[in-house]
């Protein structure tokens, strides 16, 4: 059996049609079986802004109050989601969209308000993710695109970190069968210089990353990005990239192992 790939894409690719046109007509390419996990945190900041709603960030998570969830909730599981389900229908791969309520995809457990009230957002691990729903969509041929919602259960949707849900689909799924998680975004790599696109660090390590961290390296969105990374590593993940979205058929990127 192939390797089920795990392509997470952010804000920077859904948000521009060239860049997404091109993804997805690479992953269309991309051989097995395979699922997108998408962002839309740009869309959904841009919706906040005309609508006078304050975006509070911290450490690249979004702080969720109920308007906020609103916003987020329309944005990733609405537009974003049904633009991308419907661009790969009309090349011909099936796509099928889900939030974590559709098909109970992804349950998650409201963060607790210590140290920080991140609001309405959710916490998740391999054991919140339906994996027999997942490899029966997959059993079918169809290719699940799943967004950053999802629910406790009890009726509450709940917002959670893209990467981590890609994360989690890819722990849940290596128990299962051989599983690789791609992180794509309008950057080559993870960077030393980010103004030096030639700075790709190849290697990554949970040696490395604290260094990283403390000199800046890796700040902001990053950090999520790559503790998740390690995070499904240290759990079954055969491969973890980071790499650019206009490279996916390449070999180019960081790497991401113990």
């Amino acid at each position: 059996m192939q390797t089920l790939k795990i392509f997470k894409i952010g804000g920077n690719v859904v948000d521009n049609p060239q860049i997404l046109s091109k993804f997805l007509a690479d992953f269309n390419r991309v051989s097995g079986d395979k699922i997108i996990v998408h962002g839309g945190g740009k869309e959904a900041t841009r919706l906040a802004s005309a609508l006078d709603v304050p975006v509070t960030m911290i450490e690249g998570r979004r702080v969720t109050d109920r308007r906020t969830l609103d916003i987020v909730t329309m944005v990733y599981a609405g537009l974003v989601n049904k633009r991308v389900v419907a661009a790969l229908q009309a090349i011909g791969c099936n796509a099928i969209g889900l939030s974590g309520s559709d098909g109970d995809a992804i349950r998650a457990v409201r963060r607790a308000p210590e140290p920080v009230d991140y609001g309405y957002v959710g916490d998740i691990n391999a054991s919140s993710v339906n994996v027999r729903l997942l490899t029966d969509l997959l059993g079918c041929g169809m290719v699940p695109v799943l967004c950053a919602i999802t629910h406790d259960g009890d009726g509450l949707l709940l917002n959670c970190n893209a990467d981590t849900i890609a994360s989690s689909v890819a722990v849940a799924l290596s128990q299962v069968r051989e599983t690789e998680l791609i992180y794509c975004f309008e950057q080559p790599g993870v960077l030393t210089d980010i103004n030096d696109k030639s700075s790709v660090i190849p290697l990554i390590t949970p040696d490395d990353f604290p260094a990283l961290k403390e000199s800046g390296v890796i700040s902001a969105g990053m950090i999520p990005k790559i503790k998740n990374a390690l995070d499904a590593v240290r759990k079954g993940v055969r491969y973890v990239s980071v790499k650019s979205s206009d490279d996916i058929l390449g070999c180019t990127g960081t790497t991401v192992r113990l």
